[in-house]
């Protein structure tokens, strides 16, 4: 076994390899760019290295550095997680060319499965069934042909890599040279590789993968497949296995499909599958050469550790069971916490994270993660936050048990999908086993879970936890016990009272609060009275309301507090009613950047009038693209950035002619 590995990676699957590393006692390297230099998987690692700037291109996609970094750290091994280069059979040959073992597969079957169109001829030869398409010639022409050809709607996929980045549905022809362009760019930019092949869309397939491991012996073995059809812009949001509703003869077939596919390319490592299921019928998709991130619904039912197998298989050794002895026992499911906006077509959210609250792990519950609170979402990596991953005796008791630990998590200072993947696990559909790549398009309900005002009860929760946030904010603000400092509202000659106006919403609600013995007070709104008795410690408060107790958290922030009741956030600010009105900002004319990013394309020009909905700007951030469109018709006075440039959240790019605001 090695004595010392690099991890060429960041983030929780750097996290997941140190704490297997660690527990077979090797020592571990890892790597870190400027934005990370405090990252959580920077603390665990025996040693870390500086690779520099923050952008990928610069950091953890220089095999020159990395390379210098791995001998100047004297390591055996590098290991390089999921995403970056792990699926590089260049930096696969670099590594072998400084004499180090790359704990992956074959540069050769890197190579062939990495390019879509070549792992699609592979496939086609060794028998396993392909979908429709085309992996020939990439001038545009060629593309636009074989897309008519094959018959709307098509994908347009990126040959290399994966993660739905570079692929772009396409339904009709007049989509068809705009999303080659876009895809092209998002290729290049994540994989190095702006080569693109061409798929027929299936109508509401379902996406099942079948994980395998491969040894230099001769060994090869299939694990129970993995359903990943709850998707988002291609990307899998839960995952569970085994998939529900499959016959037997299917996981049988796709388990065989499985290892013809990594038998053709005498496949070393841990390899992902991928098929398309229609039906009883199935397709080939793709080949992953890595580990996937969903990898520990798998551990958690076959009861083995795929990162030790990687490092086993990498030092040469065989496999540590044969496919006899590959069983699965009861149901896993894993659900992926992006910072993200649902309601906002999934737009990633950057920002630091005030307050994180993971629910507790045990032997039927992981939560793998690489961040901490205090830590900042960059907008220059993938957004996941963490995956939270339950095992259960059968599907109802793994969902029950994953839908439990979701309620106890608590993120603020980013937006997260966390309320969308509780509504998921919690529907009826889900529950009922009908699923599909579509599933998400069909349910538009639940990516708006959470969006709608809370009810008249729920709200008074709010208010009174609102109110004594603020009263203990007081409290602690007293200096040194002098009366004047005091904060229970006591007057000369009236009772005790004190008014306090809170923003929620688009709403302001003044309340009115007296103070009662022991802490308690008497709160007033609307001719309504409740008594409020309350605790705080950190940031957990016990809450009673009219002798109801209920327990929720609270989050000081700039000009207010967020309330955590039921897992859900409740942004309150703090109003003076007596503050003049905001005056109108230039913001009312200009298309401003929702978040930090690149800018990747400008498509249009000063003096031009634009209607409502023309493409204006493309940016990139977290590895994928974003438009931005006019959301009405205007005239263009101003472009204030360029292509290339980097801009922050809510800067103004696009300034509209006065009167003619978009």
């Amino acid at each position: 076994m090695f004595r010392k590995i690099l991890i060429a990676n960041r983030g929780e699957i750097a996290c997941r390899v140190i704490a297997t590393a660690r527990r077979m006692g090797v020592v571990v390297v890892a790597v870190y760019s400027d934005v990370d230099a405090r990252a959580r998987h920077v603390a665990l690692a025996d040693e870390a290295y500086p690779l520099g700037a923050a952008p990928a291109r610069e950091s953890y996609l220089s095999i020159d550095k990395l390379i210098a970094i791995a001998r100047r750290a004297g390591v055996e091994a590098v290991h390089p997680g999921y995403g970056f280069l792990s699926e590089n059979a260049l930096f696969a040959e670099r590594c072998a060319e400084a004499g180090l073992v790359f704990i992956g597969p074959t540069p050769q079957a890197m190579r062939l499965m990495g390019s879509k169109a070549e792992a699609r001829a592979a496939m086609e030869r060794a028998g396993v069934p392909i979908v429709p398409g085309f992996h020939g010639a990439q001038d545009v022409d060629s593309l636009v042909e074989a897309a008519t050809r094959i018959g709307f709607p098509v994908l347009v996929k990126a040959s290399a890599g994966g993660g739905g980045k570079g692929m772009r549905l396409v339904t009709t022809p007049n989509e068809l040279r705009g999303a080659i362009d876009s895809a092209r760019r998002e290729a290049a930019s994540a994989f190095g590789d702006e080569s693109l092949l061409i798929e027929k869309a299936l109508d509401d397939p379902r996406h099942i993968e079948v994980q395998i491991f491969g040894d230099a012996h001769g060994g090869l073995v299939a694990f129970p497949e993995r359903d990943c059809s709850i998707q988002r812009r291609h990307q899998k949001v839960i995952e569970e296995t085994p998939a529900p509703g499959l016959s037997v003869e299917l996981r049988r077939a796709l388990r065989e499909a499985a290892l013809v596919a990594g038998r053709a390319v005498s496949y070393l490592g841990a390899g992902t599958v991928e098929f398309l299921v229609t039906g009883e019928t199935f397709y080939f998709l793709e080949m992953n050469t890595r580990l996937q991130v969903e990898h520990p619904i798998t551990e958690m039912v076959a009861g083995r550790d795929l990162v030790e197998w990687q490092l086993r298989v990498a030092a040469d050794e065989p496999l540590p069971a044969k496919q006899e002895e590959i069983a699965s026992h009861g149901h896993a499911i894993e659900a992926r916490l992006y910072a993200e906006a649902p309601a906002r077509d999934f737009l990633p959210s950057v920002g630091g994270l005030d307050h994180w609250r993971a629910p507790p792990e045990s032997r039927s519950l992981r939560v793998e993660t690489g961040v901490r609170e205090g830590d900042a979402v960059t907008p220059f990596y993938d957004p996941l936050l963490a995956k939270i991953v339950a095992h259960g005796e059968d599907r109802d008791a793994a969902r029950a048990r994953l839908a439990a630990a979701l309620r106890e998590c608590e993120i603020v200072g980013v937006e997260t999908n966390l309320l969308l993947l509780r509504a998921i696990l919690e529907s009826e559909s889900y529950g009922a086993g009908r699923i599909d790549t579509r599933f998400l398009p069909r349910h538009l309900d639940l990516i708006l879970a959470g969006s709608d005002a809370p009810g008249e009860a729920h709200e008074t929760i709010i208010l009174a936890a609102g109110a004594a946030a603020w009263l203990a904010s007081l409290r602690a603000e007293r200096a040194d016990g002098a009366p004047w400092d005091a904060s229970d509202a006591w007057r000369l000659n009236g009772a005790a009272r004190q008014k306090l106006c809170l923003g929620l919403g688009d709403r302001v609600i003044c309340l009115a609060l007296a103070p009662l013995p022991k802490g308690a007070f008497r709160l007033e709104r609307a001719n309504a009275l409740h008594h409020v008795e309350f605790e705080t410690r950190s940031r957990r408060m016990s809450l009673r309301i009219d002798g109801v107790e209920r327990k929720l958290s609270f989050v000081a922030r700039e000009g207010g507090f967020v309330i955590i009741v039921d897992g859900r956030n409740h942004a309150l600010t703090i109003v003076d009613p007596l503050a003049p009105p905001h005056a109108r900002s230039e913001g009312d004319a200009a298309l401003a950047a929702p978040l930090p990013a690149r800018v990747t394309g400008l498509f249009a020009s000063v003096g031009e009038s634009v209607k409502k909905g023309a493409p204006l700007v493309m940016l990139e951030a977290m590895k994928m693209e974003i438009a931005l469109s006019a959301p009405r018709d205007g005239r263009i006075s101003e472009i204030r950035r360029a292509v290339g440039d980097m801009v922050k959240q809510g800067e103004r790019l696009i300034v509209f002619a006065e009167g003619e605001a978009a």
